[in-house]
């Protein structure tokens, strides 16, 4: 008998607890046991949807920028959702904090931060047209490097000594971009200067010799050497060879390092810079 009545009496306890009002607020112990639960159970009901998103885009045809950026702001958008959805659970009038952004979000914009609003649609036109990708190495505004990211505000690069680069999606989309990884071919250029007293079409030879036995250049389109112009010591000889994007680099340095070990052999002189000094003595 008596553990009954422990028993209810403890009961009653916590139904009193459950019952009472948070200090300084009309808010019940009740309430906001629910709202914390629907505040969890959002945060998961979250993680899955966008794990569903994601896994749903995947194997569609659009490229993964544009996935990244429309699961970004998706996520920001149901966080938003939740949020006003908790603060309705504990009693607050959703409407009136719907209104009060608005007037938050008029009070920024009055003060000149429209920027908000441009780098975000920018974000979303460089997602929808797909000037650059992900993994792709780009130039843009003075700043180069791969392409890490593009979120709803800016746009991350890692340049080649892994510095990251934030811009603004404003100065990426009202700039122009040069893509260096989007064609599958390139053309590698690689300057060579002759003396003038040099045979000019054995260099020519020897050139075009090399590129055409090099594993990683192209036959078509085939490669070829240009006299870019007649220089103060040098005749300025251009190697041009096409290759595939991923070899560019590999196939300049072979072939700068290559040109010159073979006009060395060959008898080939590569002037330097030089003056010719007359001392003339006055009597």
């Amino acid at each position: 008998m008596i553990k009954i009545e422990a028993s209810n009496w403890g009961a009653k306890m916590v139904f009193d607890l459950l019952e009472q009002t948070i200090p300084y607020t009309d808010i019940m112990v009740t309430n906001l046991l629910f709202s914390i639960f629907i505040l969890i159970v959002g945060y998961i009901g979250i993680k899955i949807i966008l794990n569903g998103f994601l896994k749903g885009f995947k194997s569609t045809n659009l490229p993964g920028l544009v996935v990244e950026f429309l699961a970004t702001f998706f996520k920001v958008l149901l966080y938003i959702l939740l949020i006003l959805v908790f603060l309705s659970s504990l009693g607050f009038d959703v409407n009136s904090v719907v209104i009060g952004l608005s007037a938050v979000i008029g009070l920024i914009l009055g003060f000149g931060l429209q920027d908000t609003l441009t780098n975000l649609a920018s974000g979303i036109w460089i997602a929808a047209l797909r000037p650059l990708d992900k993994d792709e190495f780009i130039s843009v505004g003075g700043s180069s490097g791969t392409v890490s990211s593009v979120g709803i505000m800016s746009t991350e690069l890692i340049t080649p000594d892994n510095q990251l680069i934030t811009v603004p999606n404003k100065l990426v989309w009202g700039n122009s971009i040069i893509n260096f990884t989007r064609m599958p071919i390139r053309r590698a250029a690689v300057d060579v200067g002759i003396s003038y007293k040099s045979d000019l079409d054995e260099a020519i030879k020897i050139a075009m010799d090399l590129m055409e036995k090099h594993p990683l250049v192209l036959e078509d389109p085939a490669p070829n050497v240009v006299v870019l112009g007649l220089g103060d010591s040098s005749v300025d000889l251009q190697l041009r060879p096409w290759t595939k994007t991923p070899d560019l680099w590999s196939v300049k340095w072979d072939l700068t390092g290559k040109i010159f070990k073979e006009y060395n052999e060959k008898g080939i002189e590569i002037p330097f810079p030089q003056r010719d000094i007359h001392i003339k003595k006055e009597e």
